[in-house]
């Protein structure tokens, strides 16, 4: 049976360790207050820094990176460590416009970490829709990862990416046994554009995981930004009235948390 460490750093951004493996999602490092465009008038501010400085990462052997621009998943500090940082898993787009030895996956397409003397790593992409029907002209691609790995006992540690619920989450319910779910949530909307969504809220989380049935269910992506929306008080009154209740873990940033898997 493995365990998994996960530490939360801010954001999206969490540290996932097992089995000697350390791998990072969407890095997020920049100090908190500067204003950040992204695209048709939407606009935010970051409001908290990282819970740990990018100099105390220490290595990282991959980075699970769902899309690289927007500055609230991939900052200015992020970009920089990237080369620093090992393999750089992302968008087909995304790998092109970062270059260098970033791989790019298509959702379903399937990547694999190897290093001599630890247990390999299965990455497949999974869909994400960052916005309603017909937004990928706006917000552009974005993807989760489902992670698998010899000797997991509850199915799949999933990240699923900025995403709503939609077909495509489904879809992975029928595909993979989901173990561990790390879900960015924050119910993200911009005033521009009024009513509409652009990242699960927790009323949506818990429709997911119906449907997903995970062992345990890890938010991220609900706190240090404007336009996260909903925040983790009004999220965890949701959960605590929901079916999925007991399979909640938050997380308290900078702080390892040990999860069976």
């Amino acid at each position: 049976m493995t365990d998994v460490t996960i530490t939360h750093i801010g954001g999206p951004t969490a540290l996932i360790e097992f089995g000697g493996w350390r791998l990072l999602t969407d890095p997020t490092f920049d100090p908190p207050g500067e204003r950040w465009h992204f695209g048709w008038g939407a606009m935010s501010r970051k409001l908290t820094g990282p819970a740990i400085p990018a100099t105390d990462l220490g290595p990282i052997d991959a980075v699970l990176l769902s899309h690289d621009h927007h500055g609230d998943n991939l900052d200015h500090a992020g970009r920089a460590l990237l080369p620093t940082l090992g393999t750089v898993v992302t968008t087909i787009p995304g790998a092109h416009r970062l270059g260098g030895d970033a791989l790019g996956l298509k959702p379903w397409e399937t990547t694999t970490l190897t290093v001599p003397g630890r247990t390999r790593i299965e990455i497949t992409a999974t869909p994400a829709r960052h916005g309603p029907p017909a937004s990928r002209v706006i917000v552009g691609t974005v993807i989760g990862f489902a992670l698998r790995w010899d000797g997991q006992q509850h199915g799949v540690l999933w990240v699923s990416g900025d995403t709503v619920l939609f077909d495509g989450v489904r879809y992975i319910a029928q595909r993979f046994d989901v173990g561990t779910a790390v879900l960015h949530l924050g119910g993200v909307r911009f005033p521009v554009s009024g009513p509409f969504r652009y990242t699960m809220n927790a009323e949506e989380a818990v429709q997911a995981c119906r449907l997903l049935n995970p062992r345990t269910v890890v938010p991220v992506h609900y706190e240090g930004w404007k336009h996260f929306r909903q925040p983790r008080d009004e999220a965890q009154q949701v959960f605590d009235s929901s079916p999925i209740a007991d399979t909640l873990t938050w997380l308290q940033r900078g702080s390892p948390a040990t999860i069976e898997v």
